[in-house]
């Protein structure tokens, strides 16, 4: 998931905090439904295919660790190449690298929805991931540069996360419903929406000015930071089959760290690097991206156990897994305008503790799940697991900027993006690598003890940050 944050990383503002401002032009609203479009589009994708994985698994043939691919294609490739696609929207024009990955992301999701194979889909979903790498900085930098700093920014945003959170959780249910009918339905819903997206931003998008600088990319970096993480997440999903001691795993996590030590290297010795790496001495933005990312795995693994707990073992339709999950929902919508005043009241670290600490009972809860469904303990972690969602992710958006220079606000929002889908990506490999193969109950409990780790370590990460 991406985050909007105000251009000093202070709280985002709720919509009625513009009302003493003065009308906005046209050309504004036209912006900010534009890029608010894009976001809803992203979330909607990420979590549509939640509810709809049990479903493609069976028809496929494929493992669970194969089908969490599903899933982990997109966010991997999303958080990935997030930070390779802001620069491109700097050097070569927001709507530029807006339309055109726009264009990508549509006629991807035709050929998810006519794919006949597994391996195929599993690829659509990485190259739609990828394009939404470059759409959704795009789609920020047009906010930022359409919206003067001060209360338009930040109304701007505050309308903007709204969108974000009401893709993300209506997705759920939208994904259950056309699973319902059929889970190609899921792919085919995106592509009339990213085309309208397209037709706006060509039409309404004032022309990029031309370059004046050369400014060069740091393809080497944008390489091998994407290639080690792909790689670390393949090694964790085959570790249950191909064994935690084999060849093959310990060469998988060798060459990952090899990547790694190489984009470090590249880092160092660019002109221009991806990253910053001097950015890392920040021990507050460090803590934030360790608890992103460890909150995203835990949230990523807990999705898809519920997935395989309520349809493979018990045969529930998706759409009643989303009803299911619609406390949670609803709990991200009704709390993501309130959440500036929230923390402009309680403080930035309550609010984040408050929300990071709520997902440990919600998965505690999960361990009372029995050879039933019983909506006694699905309904209270549903509203749990949103809560924990709704204050967590705002707040740690604003505690990974605060204190970051200016000029680097954009790069330390483009890391903690990151995080949140690279670490979902982890998180999953993670929970399918846990759990037993089979069709029954006690196969899903390894799974839920390690999404119950995640959600255990996530606040103690906060320690890493200096006292103040």
């Amino acid at each position: 998931m991406s985050t909007g944050l105000t251009s000093d990383g202070g709280a985002v503002a709720t919509p009625a905090a513009g009302k003493d401002s003065p009308r906005w032009p046209a050309r504004w609203w036209i912006a900010l439904l534009i890029s608010s479009g894009v976001i809803l589009l992203d979330g909607l994708d990420i979590s549509m295919i939640a509810v709809a994985i049990p479903e493609i698994q069976e028809e496929f043939g494929m493992s669970a660790a194969g089908a969490q691919w599903l899933a982990s294609a997109y966010i991997l490739a999303f958080g990935g190449f997030l930070l390779l696609g802001g620069r491109c929207a700097d050097l070569f024009g927001r709507r530029r690298v807006l339309v055109a990955a726009m264009a990508v992301f549509a006629i991807v999701s035709l050929f998810g929805a006519l794919a006949e194979d597994g391996v195929l889909l599993i690829v659509s979903r990485f190259v739609k991931g990828m394009a939404a790498a470059f759409t959704a900085p795009a789609a920020m930098s047009v906010l930022t540069t359409t919206f003067p700093e001060g209360p338009h920014r930040n109304r701007a945003f505050g309308i903007f996360n709204v969108f974000e959170a009401s893709g993300y959780s209506s997705g759920l249910l939208v994904g259950g419903l056309l699973a319902a009918l059929n889970w190609r339905a899921i792919f085919l819903l995106p592509i009339p929406i990213a085309v309208l997206i397209l037709v706006a931003a060509l039409r309404y998008l004032p022309a990029d000015p031309p370059r004046t600088e050369q400014s060069r990319l740091d393809v080497g970096g944008a390489v091998t930071l994407p290639a080690a993480m792909l790689l670390l997440v393949f090694t964790v999903s085959a570790a249950t089959d191909a064994g935690w001691t084999s060849p093959r795993t310990m060469g998988g996590f060798a060459l990952s760290a090899l990547l790694l030590a190489a984009f470090v290297v590249i880092e160092r010795g660019v002109r221009e690097p991806l990253i910053r790496l001097g950015i890392f001495r920040d021990r507050g933005l460090v803590a934030a991206n360790l608890s992103a990312a460890l909150l995203y795995g835990g949230a990523m693994g807990f999705q898809f156990l519920l997935a395989l707990y309520l349809q493979n073992l018990h045969g529930w339709q998706p759409w009643q897994m989303a009803l299911v999950l619609l406390p949670a929902g609803l709990m991200v919508v009704v709390m993501g305008p309130k959440l500036g005043a929230l923390m402009n009241r309680f403080g930035v670290t309550r609010v984040l503790m408050a929300g990071l600490l709520a997902f440990i009972p919600s998965y505690l809860l999960m361990l009372g799940i029995g050879p039933e469904p019983d909506l006694w303990i699905l309904l209270p972690m549903s509203f749990l697991w949103g809560l924990g969602f709704a204050l967590s992710i705002s707040a740690l958006m604003v505690a990974g900027t605060s204190g970051v220079a200016d000029h680097e606000q954009g790069l330390a929002a483009g890391l903690l993006n990151s995080s949140l889908q690279v670490g979902g990506a982890f998180g999953l490999a993670v929970v399918t690598a846990a759990i037993v193969p089979g069709t029954r109950l006690d196969m899903l409990y390894p799974g839920v003890l390690a999404i119950l780790a995640f959600a255990v370590l996530t606040p103690l990460a906060q320690l890493l940050r200096r006292p103040r």
